[in-house]
């Protein structure tokens, strides 16, 4: 087939998944870039999508490695040829699956990097003193808001963007969050996020929107109604919070401030039924990788509570009994054997 098959058959897969699948724009646009990254590597090997072998994406996979492409990233491009195969496989146009026992790379072995508590609340304090400046401009009240709902509510950067002003219910202490697959959810908030909101909203928003009119920028109706606005009265961009993250710390990233919400929050002993259910994963097992990052808790916990997880304070004394049927050197023995034996089971 020519190269032009190729991007007929993303483009009808592009549509199926908006369609039929309700994926998000920006999901659907990662699955084509993958889709065509491989049909550009069949291309060099003479071959197209629709008539690839598992040589072809084996192939692929050690074309990834060779170029430094992290486990991960290669997972990812995986699972999209999987769904891609499996919906070919439903339309009657192919007759085998080329990802069937193809190993997919142990991507669950990389641990989401999270910050310091300290880290984010030094990055919280910075924000809110340049937010309550008795000069403060209204972009200062918007950056402080947007730092505190990312951590606050551990929400994705895209889940931000999309927030209107009708989302957020003050009184409740909620916001209500539309996510992958625009499955929406409720995340609650705290009093450090919402006392930021309110304050962005009573007086930084406001001047947003009057200065967008003063320069006569037009926006549309939906556009009006998003509850982040640049100086100019449009929505913010991924981009543009992916940078103001990067000035307030440059070890930060969003998506950074979602895995230190979770991370913290097990640490500090919540389940992980209500950490997935705050964070929107369709499955427990993306939320279980936050117990490897809270380990300092869990040994804390396990010495706590566990019966045989430390030494008891004193030793107990030796029975009467034992102590006539031994010889004299046997008691000391033992009180030596009960000595050495406390710091092993300290370390336990």
């Amino acid at each position: 087939m020519a190269p032009g098959t190729n991007l007929e058959l993303v483009r009808e897969y592009e549509n199926y998944l908006r369609v039929e699948k309700g994926l998000r724009p920006l999901t659907c646009e990662a699955y084509s870039s993958d889709l065509r990254t491989f049909a550009e590597f069949l291309e060099g090997r003479h071959a197209t999508l629709s008539v690839a072998v598992q040589q072809d994406v084996a192939g692929f996979l050690e074309h990834l490695r060779k170029h430094s492409v992290d486990s991960r990233s290669a997972a990812r491009k995986l699972s999209c040829l999987r769904g891609f195969y499996k919906w070919l496989l439903l339309d009657r146009r192919i007759h085998h699956d080329p990802t069937v026992n193809i190993e997919s790379p142990k991507a669950w072995k990389v641990l989401p990097k999270s910050l310091a508590e300290a880290e984010v609340n030094e990055m919280m304090a910075r924000a809110a003193m340049a937010a309550s400046h008795p000069k403060a401009r209204a972009t200062a009240m918007r950056d402080r808001a947007i730092l505190e709902l990312l951590y606050g509510g551990g929400l994705r950067v895209s889940e931000v963007t999309n927030l209107s002003t009708s989302d957020l219910a003050l009184d409740a202490g909620r916001v209500q969050v539309r996510g992958k697959g625009d499955k929406e959810r409720i995340v609650p908030l705290g009093h450090a996020a919402l006392q930021a909101l309110e304050e962005y909203l009573r007086e930084g928003r406001p001047n947003l929107a009057r200065i967008s009119t003063a320069r006569k920028a037009r926006p549309t109706g939906h556009d009006n109604a998003r509850m982040f606005l640049s100086l100019r009265g449009m929505p913010l961009t991924r981009q543009w919070i992916w940078r103001l993250v990067k000035t307030a710390d440059k070890a930060a990233s969003p998506h950074k401030l979602r895995h230190s919400c979770a991370t913290h929050m097990v640490e500090h002993g919540a389940d992980l039924r209500s950490v997935q259910i705050l964070l929107g994963h369709a499955d427990i097992s993306t939320t279980q990788v936050y117990t490897h990052m809270a380990l300092g808790r869990l040994k804390a916990v396990h010495r706590k509570h566990h019966p045989r997880a430390h030494a008891k304070a004193e030793a107990e004394p030796v029975p009467e009994a034992l102590q006539e049927k031994q010889p004299e050197a046997k008691p000391l023995r033992a009180k030596l054997f009960l000595v050495h034996s406390r710091p092993e089971r300290d370390r336990t």
